[in-house]
């Protein structure tokens, strides 16, 4: 990674001190039905891979190298392959194009389940490739963003960033906004001209603070969410905060202690805390709409609003489904067992649920 090597963290939310018992949880209250919609199996993942979607189309991916898209409306595979390498990132899609990145942090992308080329990286990346405009936009955990022609997989451009000593092994933020190439890097959401990697604006969600790197580290998390030119993200166990990405400029940015990324509608955006908290913040202004202690330390995904409920996976297997009103339990189901690692995504009318033993489920909330 050259002369200033990154250190890459991997760091748990406290030290070896035994982490506090969860809630016990109620009696399951049932409050509406969710269907299965469908199932298909894939190999095991030993590391939560990002999923994408573009329109009824869901892309997934395990570790061993599995990449599948399905029809998330009957559950029908269109292709599924193996790109022959272990993965480190997930999935980036634009409904034709597919890109992942192998541990040996080799540019990989596939359409209609075969192999268009490969690209050597220059560093490892731990957030999913963004396909977006016939083109492929990577950053790598050294700062840099790196832009291909999806087709040719020729090197459009690269544009190097001073990068800290110390990042995250987890996914960040990188998004299209417009004719905007939207980025975390740091403490900070950068808005890039995708033409040529040019700065057009940044604006800081979070600043560093303490005396060593580990005190420091303030990277984004994804995922983010976006209403229009709204994009609100989450500084890792700093602040959450929200920008407006037409001028560059911070709408608000309240403390915050989590890892995982956002979720939201036009309202209010979630998140789940580092102790299990779940908690809701006006889309508007950052103010507390409510805080729900229903799920205490237990290890949760970023949620996903869908209809009148927060989806949130629990590494314990369980999919709750949460009030998008007040925070109270409406129902939750165990789809096989395993440990919920992903963020739930929503495909058409469909919840896609990808668990670590390699059951992929869409859910239908009824």
């Amino acid at each position: 990674m050259g002369a200033a090597a990154v250190l890459v963290a991997t760091l748990a939310a406290c030290s070896g001190t035994a982490k506090p018992k969860p809630a016990d949880l109620p009696a399951n209250p049932a409050l509406f039905g969710v269907r299965q919609a469908w199932a298909i199996r894939m190999p095991a993942t030993s590391a939560p891979l990002q999923t994408d979607v573009s329109g009824d189309m869901v892309t997934v991916a395990s570790s061993d190298g599995t990449v599948v898209a399905i029809d998330a409306v009957s559950g029908l595979e269109s292709w599924r392959t193996n790109v022959g390498s272990s993965l480190m990132a997930g999935v980036g899609s634009d409904g034709s194009l597919v890109s992942v990145v192998t541990s040996g942090n080799e540019l990989v992308t596939l359409q209609g389940g075969k192999v268009l080329w490969r690209q050597r990286l220059a560093a490892q990346t731990y957030t999913a490739p963004l396909v977006a405009g016939r083109r492929v936009f990577v950053q790598t955990a050294d700062r840099t963003m790196t832009a291909w022609d999806g087709q040719s997989g020729r090197r459009l451009w690269s544009q190097p960033r001073t990068a800290e000593n110390l990042v995250l092994k987890r996914p960040g933020v990188l998004l299209a906004v417009g004719d905007t190439l939207v980025m975390g890097a740091g403490g900070r959401l950068t808005g890039l001209n995708p033409t040529n990697g040019s700065s057009r604006w940044e604006v800081s969600i979070a600043a560093p603070r303490g005396t060593n790197d580990v005190e420091r580290l303030v990277d984004l998390t994804g995922p983010a969410s976006r209403l229009g030119d709204n994009v609100c993200a989450r500084a890792y166990y700093a602040s959450v905060g929200c920008v407006d990405t037409s001028r560059g400029s911070l709408v608000w940015s309240k403390p915050a202690s989590g890892a995982g990324g956002l979720g939201g509608d036009d309202r209010v955006i979630y998140g789940t805390e580092s102790n299990g908290d779940v908690a809701a913040w006006r889309r508007t202004d950052g103010e507390r709409v409510w805080l729900s202690e229903r799920l205490k330390n237990r290890t949760l995904t970023a949620p996903l609003a869908v209809g009148r409920s927060l989806i949130v996976g629990e590494s314990t297997g369980t999919l709750h489904f949460i009030s998008r009103e007040d925070g109270s339990l409406l129902n939750r189901i165990r789809p096989d067992g395993s440990a919920i690692e992903s963020t739930p995504v929503l495909a058409g009318n469909t919840v896609v649920v990808v668990t670590r033993n390699g059951g992929v489920f869409g859910y239908r909330p009824e």
